[in-house]
């Protein structure tokens, strides 16, 4: 087996953050032309036949029902899926993306209750550090800003708790985990667009549905850079390269719309990801020592989602 030079793993974390911020993005775009249920379905729905079709062709067998402890991981990444696409389209991008990238510091937290493990101690004023950001990033000139703020932690929190079932099921084929992920997203989604209230947005030309495919190509095409990247790289390390994709968005958001960022957004933005690198850096979100770290980053895009 050839060995991996040590700046591409690294490498491949940026591309992955690139990829995830041009669906991010795209998702932005089809606003105006989809309510955000069809696109949280189109999202996984492609990821859903992808995930099933790499399986098969490798020869792998999918799971449903068993083991149980599947769902949570699944249950709780569709959770994180739905908020943070809801989040996306009614809300700047770079600042849901800073919210959803809070989940280390989650993860630490919530390793008490679910993992039986105390976080280290310096989590606790790294949390602290990170909710002070969340005030200041709100910005109450955006319509349901308060809503898409709260979407936006909850899928963090989501994130947060599937990406510790993804520890507890990692006996599992990583494809088998990502199809059945992908099947209870795509039942999740559906639900949302029931249960949720739409605008009656729907406009199927020629444009959306390059987009929609764009978005799940992005999405693919990230979470194949990402899944290498965490094969062959330290997960601390290589995570904290993955809080790249804010910087990546907001460099997209103003060339492609001439946004520019006050200086209370940018504050509240270091308040968030600073402590959050610091978290991952310390380790404070792996307190079992071998915690796969990922970045799912609105939509639950970890390294076998």
């Amino acid at each position: 087996m050839s060995r991996v030079h040590p700046a591409l793993p690294y490498l491949w974390m940026l591309l992955g953050a690139a990829s995830f911020s041009v669906m991010a993005i795209l998702t932005g775009l089809l606003r105006d032309r989809l309510d955000w249920q069809w696109i949280a379905m189109a999202r996984a729905g492609l990821a859903m036949l992808l995930a099933a079709a790499w399986a098969w062709a490798a020869g792998r067998q999918l799971v449903f029902f068993r083991p149980a402890r599947l769902w949570m991981r699944s249950i709780a990444g569709s959770i994180s899926l739905v908020c943070g696409f809801y989040a996306m389209t009614h809300y700047p991008i770079s600042e849901v993306l800073t919210l959803t990238n809070m989940f280390p510091l989650w993860v630490a937290i919530l390793s008490l209750p679910l993992l039986g493990q105390w976080p280290h101690l310096d989590v606790w004023p790294a949390a602290a550090l990170g909710l002070a950001g969340v005030a200041l990033i709100q910005q109450p000139q955006f319509g349901g800003g308060h809503a898409a703020v709260a979407a936006a932690l909850l899928s963090s929190v989501s994130s947060a708790v599937a990406l510790i079932g993804l520890h507890q099921v990692r006996e599992l084929d990583p494809r088998a985990v990502v199809a059945h992920f992908s099947a209870v997203a795509l039942a999740s989604t559906t639900a949302a667009l029931v249960l949720f209230p739409r605008q009656g947005r729907l406009l199927l030309d020629g444009a959306t549905v390059a987009m929609l495919l764009g978005v799940g190509l992005s999405a693919t095409v990230g979470q194949l850079f990402l899944t290498k990247a965490f094969a062959a790289g330290p997960p601390a390390r290589v995570s904290v390269v993955g809080l790249s994709q804010v910087a990546f968005t907001m460099l997209l958001e103003v060339v492609l719309h001439g946004r520019t960022f006050h200086g209370t957004t940018l504050a509240g933005i270091s308040l968030v990801l600073l402590p959050t690198a610091w978290t991952l850096l310390r380790g404070g979100a792996a307190p079992t020592g071998d915690l796969p770290l990922s970045v799912p980053s609105a939509g639950e895009q970890g390294p076998t989602a």
